[in-house]
């Protein structure tokens, strides 16, 4: 008698390149739309097709973006890490109380630490917690999203209490250089953000390391009779989520020149409006990174349409919800498949 893998785990490999090849041709599905926005921003407000606005509208949505990019990656395995925007707000927070001078900012900080070690310090922030939760998530089975949620309580807590709620500024350069210079002319924060998406692209569309992400996502149990280590992938996607997001609230950060004690609140609606919109499926197993992209595109130029409209900036909470739910009703009508 040989011994077989199970058909499920054979089949894997495959249904999972026909997924990918089917997302590919929905990744296209958001440029209409684009199209069609651009357009009537260039209505509302001939500025809009500016070079000047459209550079803002990057701008403004790089660091969130880089935020998407990690969650996107977190929803293709069939998790979701809403401690992410709070490691938005604690890495820069965290190396900032590590480095500036009390005696500058009226007592805020502790001053243990040299500036050059700004960028490491944000780093280590972010895989300690994605660490940490992936130790929770994985090693101890819990339920993934009471987690993160319980972690973006503690986060946010954490910073609100080394911060005494109050805002670090007299950041070192270290800290505000990617979020203030300019590159080619254009922010660095764009370019960042531009080539994590295209490494994006390349790695989850095109590697075995990639294809194991939405295989976890459709079936972890075919995926792990597969031979794919479904434990040490998961627990490696949440540290690099959140390294992820502390580089983005570094970036933020940088171009704000300060580290406010609310940095990240309320981050996560985006973050899941643009995934959501772009065609990742809170299910798992089921999106791609350009699609993700094409969403937080849109979303900001709504943002920015409606802005130029002069709709006031309180209705954007209520345009990320309605993005959700509509994206939501969309994927059960064209997927055919009820969320859980």
């Amino acid at each position: 008698m040989t011994d077989t893998l199970p058909e499920t785990a054979v089949s894997a490999p495959s249904e999972v390149r026909r997924s990918l090849a089917f997302a590919r041709l929905r990744d296209l599905a958001l440029v209409p739309a684009i199209v069609a926005v651009a357009v009537v921003g260039y209505i509302v407000n001939p500025v809009f097709l500016q070079s000047d606005n459209i550079v803002n509208v990057l701008q403004s949505m790089s660091e969130i973006s880089v935020l998407v990019l990690a969650q996107t990656m977190v929803l293709i395995t069939g998790k979701m890490d809403l401690s992410l925007e709070s490691t938005f707000g604690l890495a820069p927070g965290i190396a900032a109380w590590l480095i500036i001078d009390p005696a500058v900012t009226h007592g805020l900080g502790v001053h243990v630490l040299p500036p050059a070690l700004a960028i490491p310090v944000v780093l280590l922030v972010g895989v300690l917690v994605g660490a940490f939760n992936g130790l929770l998530i994985v090693r101890f089975g819990l339920n993934g999203f009471i987690v993160t949620l319980g972690m973006l309580i503690v986060l946010r807590g954490l910073l609100t209490g080394i911060s005494g709620g109050k805002t670090f500024f007299a950041l070192p350069t270290s800290m505000t250089y990617l979020g203030s210079t300019a590159w080619l002319g254009v922010p660095a924060s764009v370019w960042i953000s531009l080539l994590l998406f295209a490494a994006g692209i390349v790695v989850l569309g095109y590697t075995r390391a990639g294809r194991a992400l939405y295989a976890i996502g459709g079936n972890v149990d075919a995926a792990r009779a597969a031979g794919i280590r479904t434990d040490r992938i998961l627990w490696t996607t949440l540290i690099v989520a959140s390294a992820l997001a502390a580089l983005a609230g570094l970036m933020m950060s940088g171009r704000l020149a300060a580290v406010p004690a609310a940095q990240g609140n309320g981050a996560i609606f985006q973050v899941f409006a643009a995934a959501v919109i772009g065609g990742v499926s809170l299910n798992g197993g089921k999106g791609t990174v350009f699609g993700a992209f094409t969403g937080v595109l849109l979303l900001f130029m709504i943002i920015n349409v409606l802005t130029l409209a002069g709709v006031p900036a309180q209705w954007t909470n209520f345009l990320n919800g309605a993005v959700i739910l509509v994206a939501l009703v969309l994927s059960r009508i064209t997927g055919g498949k009820a969320q859980t």
